[in-house]
């Protein structure tokens, strides 16, 4: 049935229609809405057969969700920006241990200087800390990725983060289809913990410290693991499609790539805006196309040089940065790119919530000498101005 939603709203709504047993909430904006949402849903009785927990702490948020997943029953959690990089120790623990929990990460750039506004800052931080993260475009998909990823983190053994951006997509109200509890029970059944289930009739000591001789087998079996999730997460994209009849789950999503001489490739909510800048350039004879990737971990590089192998540029558009050294998804293109003559070329845009606009994006994509990492609508006259304050000291050795 057909609902107009803010997106926090629809996600709180998948969750419940997921069944956990536990939620662990603590508020930081822009995910508060969405625990606030499970929250009314618990209370009310929609959600029943749920104990949701309110903690001191996004450390707490996730240590709760550990123990209780560990203990054998299904749980979720949300954090944005700060929230991420506070319970950290906790999503390396939730990794090392293969605990499917469900978190909702509402992307918010991470200070200094303050800010609440969207980037992929926070996500980034994350990258490397052993759990699968998918990426919505819209609030359609931001619903039906979380009912696919308790499916994936159950069927692999790994903890799955949704990213969802910050006021774009959580505060903003759309049109999203809810299936029924039925449906939803059909494609996600009642979680059963085979792996692994603390019981005080079967003692069992799990994290326990692993010596030199074994921590790199272990890394590499969780590496392994990443990489063959790569199926399953394709797999469950195709049975979410044949069940409700929308392909909102796989790996990447392609848009006019096929003849596109320029290929552009983003994560999240920009990719609906960078489609329209491509169909005004096609339209004024053009060829460009958009790869939108859903799956950023595991990193899909196979699909990836599928999509892009017949294109002569590629520009990716990020909102992220890695300070010193440039755009960090760019890089990963690149790597997966090596041995194909395609110039990558990365556009950092909307750091800490800064409109990215059709003008600017057109511009960009229109001019053919770029440097090598450009910034989408920086304001040259205030960088001039303050790297003159910086500089004029001269070197000091």
């Amino acid at each position: 049935m057909l609902y107009q939603l803010e997106g926090s709203q629809a996600v709180a709504k998948a969750v419940a229609l997921s069944r956990p047993k536990v939620i662990c909430a603590y508020p930081i904006t822009p995910q508060t809405h969405i625990v606030e949402g499970v929250g009314d849903l618990v209370r009310s009785g929609e959600l029943s057969d749920c104990e949701f927990i309110n903690v001191e702490s996004e450390m707490a948020a996730l240590s709760v969700a550990i123990g209780s997943q560990a203990a054998g029953v299904r749980s979720y959690t949300a954090t944005s920006s700060q929230g991420l990089l506070y319970m950290m120790e906790a999503v390396y623990n939730a990794a090392g241990l293969e605990l499917p929990i469900v978190m909702t990460l509402g992307n918010r750039t991470i200070g200094s200087p303050i800010n609440i506004w969207n980037d992929h800052s926070d996500a980034m931080s994350a990258r490397d800390a052993g759990w699968i993260m998918l990426f919505a475009e819209t609030n359609q998909e931001a619903f039906d990725l979380h009912i696919q990823a308790f499916k994936i983190a159950e069927k692999v053994r790994c903890p799955v983060m949704v990213c969802v951006d910050g006021f774009i997509l959580t505060h903003a109200y759309e049109q999203v289809d809810i299936p029924s509890q039925e449906e939803v029970d059909e494609f996600l059944p009642p979680y059963k913990a085979e792996h692994m289930e603390l019981n005080p009739d079967n003692p069992m000591a799990i994290g326990t410290m692993v010596s030199p001789e074994y921590f790199m087998e272990v890394r590499n079996l969780a590496h392994r693991r990443q990489i063959d999730s790569l199926e399953t997460i394709r797999c469950v994209g195709e049975s979410f499609l044949k069940k409700f009849g929308r392909d909102s789950g796989g790996l990447l999503r392609k848009y006019c790539v096929e003849g596109a001489k320029t290929v552009i490739v983003t994560l999240g909510s920009a990719a609906g805006t960078i489609k329209d800048a491509t169909d005004e350039l096609n339209s004024e004879g053009g060829k460009f196309g958009v790869v939108s990737l859903i799956s950023y971990r595991p990193f899909p590089a196979d699909a990836i040089c599928d999509a892009l192998k017949n294109a002569k540029r590629v520009i990716v558009v990020e909102k992220a940065l890695a300070v010193g050294i440039g755009g960090i998804l760019s890089q990963e293109i690149e790597l997966a790119l090596k041995n194909h003559n395609i110039e990558v070329i990365s556009v950092v845009a909307g750091l800490g919530g800064r409109n990215i606009t059709k003008t600017l994006l057109k511009e960009c994509f229109k001019k053919e000498n770029h440097e090598k990492t450009t910034f989408l609508g920086l304001k040259e006259d205030i960088i001039t101005r303050e790297y003159k304050k910086i500089t004029c000291g001269g070197c000091h050795g």
